[in-house]
């Protein structure tokens, strides 16, 4: 941004290094900077003007003011390459920011101020460094004598306070100490006992891991086996049985093909714990899908005269793209509970596409008996099941549900259940899908959770053609100029260079100007202001994307 000049001066001679001293302590005092910050101005110019004297090369001196700077510019007239010195030097230590040009024709030196602390308008500011009178080495060094007398008298002070606070860090330090030594044979004892649980643990599932494919091979084969002779006795090719027979091996079956079914819904469920599920979108017609789910589940509903399955599925939700068996398996599960716990009325399946978020809304709703509300989460649990005549109504094993949903999240989506006693139940799952090409070219993930970065990675997947990714803010700032990315989402807390410095040298480099950026983060109410947030805990699709689209087009109107 171009400063607003609010004075220029000539630096021609020494009297007219102390009027720009003076000019610039005026300056600072008005743009609202602390006493210290003053000097800090008026010394760094004594600095510069005594340097380009020396070199008796005379320059213009333009006093400017920004939002957030006050900016202070030396045009040379001409002279020998400048080469900066001790006074350049001393100049970065004062200021903010010094710059030079290529061979020192203009130096500029920036010290950050606060618009909220302007002491005058800019108009009142320079009228009032319109009024100083030219200032002789006398006066100034009454001045600075005075700076020097009230900063001594300040550093008295504070060696004073610092004495103090002295004795009751090392009171403190003594004290902590003490407690820290407690607290390391506690740690180390507890680290000991953890490393031995660890050791368990990791036991525990290698036990399980071979459990699997014990129950695997050893389990699935004669269970298969019992279900085939069971078919054979009572089918249409078998001997004659009396009805007490049909009946005893008949429950032989049913019992074969609960355990067969118990048995692979734990074989499913240790896959998906293991992250071995791994969805594999194409393109599925969940109309024609819901059909056949309608004529699968028929007959679990035909046992009970009074209960329709229902299918709406909207036009715009019809051709979806996503891993058709995994929400086979997910609708399969949610309408087949339904039908359990349904006596009458109807079990429906509807399909609607939520453009928002990207993606499909299905859910499987119900006329049942409900659960309540302390029971929406616990469903989710392994092998968990609601108590009392829910659970007298059909057996089952409690893996369905968890299963579900944990195919629900390999996908990208959430497994949602709303119900109450006596209204029915709704399951609602949610799924992300490929609308079309992507939005957005490039979006950067800068953030030091590496776990987080993954999840975004899902989240954004089919949204950005390309996701980058950084584990700390300087990594950030190299590949946003290397590629500049439509859009950044921040963390605030990372390492070498944090969230909140990040932001300012987007700003010095002139990259917020172009690129929009979302504070992702777990304390959104410490988030600068000014910037879109979002908080990183249960982070879903369609509001990252609601946010993100929203940054973007707001960058694109400005």
């Amino acid at each position: 941004m171009t400063p607003t000049e609010l004075l220029r001066v000539r630096l021609g001679d020494d009297q007219d290094v102390f009027t720009v001293r003076r000019i610039g302590r005026v300056a600072a005092e008005l743009a609202g900077l602390e006493a210290q910050d003053q000097i800090r101005v008026a010394t760094a110019l004594s600095e510069i003007g005594r340097e380009l004297l020396a070199m008796a090369s005379p320059a213009a001196v333009i006093f400017g003011l920004t939002p957030g700077e006050l900016v202070i510019t030396f045009e040379r007239d001409g002279g020998p390459p400048f080469q900066p010195s001790e006074g350049v030097t001393l100049a970065r230590r004062l200021m903010d920011d010094v710059r030079l040009d290529q061979g020192g024709g203009v130096i500029t030196l920036v010290k950050r101020t606060s618009a909220n602390r302007r002491r005058v308008s800019v108009a009142d500011t320079r009228a009032a460094l319109a009024r100083l009178a030219p200032v002789n080495a006398l006066d100034e060094l009454r001045e600075q004598n005075r700076e020097l007398a009230a900063t001594l008298e300040e550093v008295l002070r504070l060696n004073t306070e610092l004495q103090e606070t002295n004795q009751g860090v090392v009171a403190l330090y003594n004290q902590l100490s003490a407690e820290m030594e407690e607290t390391n044979r506690g740690v180390v004892a507890l680290y000991a006992e953890l490393e031995d649980k660890s050791s368990q643990l990791r036991e525990a599932a290698a036990t399980r891991n071979r459990f699997w494919a014990t129950v695997s091979h050893e389990l699935r084969t004669p269970l298969n086996s019992i279900i085939g002779l069971v078919r054979l006795l009572i089918g249409q090719g078998g001997d004659p049985l009396a009805d007490e027979q049909r009946h005893q091996i008949g429950l032989i079956g049913d019992s074969a093909e609960t355990l067969l079914g118990l048995v692979g819904e734990l074989l499913d469920m240790a896959k998906a714990e293991s992250g071995r599920v791994d969805p594999q979108p194409t393109s599925v017609d969940t109309l024609e899908l819901a059909e056949q789910l309608r004529l699968t589940m028929g007959p679990a509903a035909h046992s009970r005269a009074e209960v329709d399955i229902v299918i709406d599925v909207a036009e715009d939700a019809r051709r979806v793209f996503v891993d058709e068996t995994m929400l086979i398996r997910i609708l399969r599960n949610l309408m087949s509970n339904a039908l359990k716990f349904t006596d009458r009325g109807e079990v429906r399946l509807t399909a609607r596409l939520d453009a928002a978020a990207g993606g499909v809304v299905l859910a499987v709703s119900d006329t049942g008996i409900g659960i309540s509300d302390a029971d929406h989460e616990r469903v989710f649990e392994e092998f968990y099941q609601v108590p009392g005549p829910i659970q007298a109504r059909a057996r089952g094993t409690g893996l369905g549900l968890p299963y579900a949903r944990r195919l629900a999240e390999a996908m990208g989506g959430t497994l949602e259940l709303t119900s109450s006693l006596g209204d029915g139940t709704v399951a609602t799952l949610r799924i992300p899908h490929h609308m079309g090409p992507p939005e957005v070219e490039r979006i950067l993930v800068a953030d030091d959770d590496e776990a987080f970065r993954a999840g975004a990675h899902r989240l954004l997947s089919d949204f950005a053609a390309h996701v980058d990714e950084a584990a700390d803010g300087v990594a950030a700032l190299e590949l946003m100029t290397a590629n500049p990315p439509d859009l950044v989402l921040l963390d605030l807390l990372m390492p070498r260079l944090d969230g909140g410095v990040l932001l300012q040298r987007m700003a010095e480099q002139d990259l917020l100007r172009d690129i929009p950026v979302v504070v992702v983060t777990i304390a959104p109410d410490q988030a600068p202001e000014g910037f879109p947030v979002l908080s990183k805990q249960g982070l879903r699709r369609d509001q990252l994307l609601e946010v993100v689209r929203a940054a973007i087009r707001r960058r694109g109107d400005d």
